[in-house]
């Protein structure tokens, strides 16, 4: 192993965690940082401590790649401030990116900031009757909580310190991928499924085709998003699994009330394999992510399409990733540790 070359921040966290897994078959060297100590942990510190930050360059001059994932996240909107959140989304995002900006050794080559789809917030909810919503990067965001507008303002600090200094930076906005069950209830009931077992893996099958992605596929958009920084400069992208459903009016009115036709249209094979599983359809969808643009610009070619799981789930097969089972589960929904997770 050589020199260190990329930073990786939140490395206890989901993708933290499964980008400190991965890197080192794909030739780079990381190091991982997060408040919480962990296997993939290789200091201990916080992001909104702009001394621990600066001696990080310090310590490992050969950084090259800064792939930020830590955060404080939608959980923690219960249990903490919101100058917390400012604190670490905001002011963590933009100490990282000054001191990646201004480092006086070789220049960086990519700023990768994970940011999330639940910035587009009360974008992504048409009322019952209305259409669906198709999210692009050019939807404008409305948040609906601190999380939302931390997310979009620290966004918004990476594209203001891109321009002023030239650090190449890609925003990634990545759909869902955690292992745990939904914390909707009500989500859960429409699929008639509990906190495990079928029920929750027919919902997250289902949410491939418009607001999941595997957490292999969204390490495999960072690593693409660092390959090609330095050529883009500046660029933001939707992550999700790419839908199977077209940005036309007639289809996004009928995913309001006809989205099971929709399914059994669109995805083949589908119909035969949801009753051999004895799973259910949603009844209505409110939003399709489409993450074309990534697949174009980042050169991404994601794996884990719902076309993919259905074949799989077919043959009898695993339809997730295996990094899905070696980073397991990271107490999503558990905040009283503070540890930082992410979307």
């Amino acid at each position: 192993m050589g020199d260190p070359n990329v930073l990786v921040t939140g490395s206890a966290g989901h993708l933290g965690c499964a980008l400190m897994l991965s890197l080192p078959s794909l030739g780079y060297t990381p190091i991982g940082i997060d408040i919480l100590a962990s296997e993939t942990t290789t200091h201990v510190g916080s992001i909104a401590d702009r001394g621990f930050v600066a001696s990080l360059f310090r310590w490992y001059p050969s950084i090259q790649h800064v792939l930020h994932v830590a955060t404080l996240h939608k959980p923690h909107v219960d249990s903490h401030s919101k100058s917390d959140f400012v604190d670490v989304n905001i002011t963590g995002t933009l100490n990282l990116l000054e001191e990646a900006a201004y480092k006086k050794d070789k220049a960086i080559e990519s700023f990768v900031f994970t940011s999330t789809t639940s910035a587009f917030g009360r974008a992504l909810s048409p009322r019952p009757g209305e259409p669906a919503a198709w999210i692009t990067e050019d939807v404008v965001p409305i948040p609906k909580n601190i999380y939302g507008v931390t997310k979009v303002a620290a966004e918004d600090m990476c594209r203001l310190v891109q321009a002023q200094t030239g650090l190449p930076v890609v925003v990634l906005r990545t759909s869902r991928f955690f292992p745990e069950a939904d914390d909707d209830a009500d989500r859960r009931a429409l699929v008639g499924g509990g906190d495990d077992g079928d029920g929750d893996e027919n919902l997250k099958v289902l949410e491939l085709a418009y607001r999941r992605v595997d957490i292999a596929d969204v390490v495999s958009a960072c690593v693409c998003a660092m390959r090609k920084a330095k050529e883009l400069r500046w660029g933001e992208y939707v992550i999700s699994a790419p839908p199977p459903f077209r940005d036309d009016p007639e289809i996004l009115k009928r995913l309001d009330s006809e989205a099971e036709e929709l399914y059994v249209e669109c995805v083949p094979s589908i119909k035969e394999t949801f009753e051999m599983k004895e799973w259910r359809f949603l009844p209505r969808l409110d939003r399709v992510y489409d993450s074309s643009k990534a697949i174009q610009e980042l050169e991404w070619q994601p794996q884990y399409t719902i076309q993919n799981a259905v074949d799989k789930i077919k043959a009898g097969e695993e339809w997730r990733s295996d990094l899905t089972f070696k980073v397991g589960k990271k107490g999503y929904h558990e905040v009283s540790t503070g540890v930082y997770t992410i979307r």
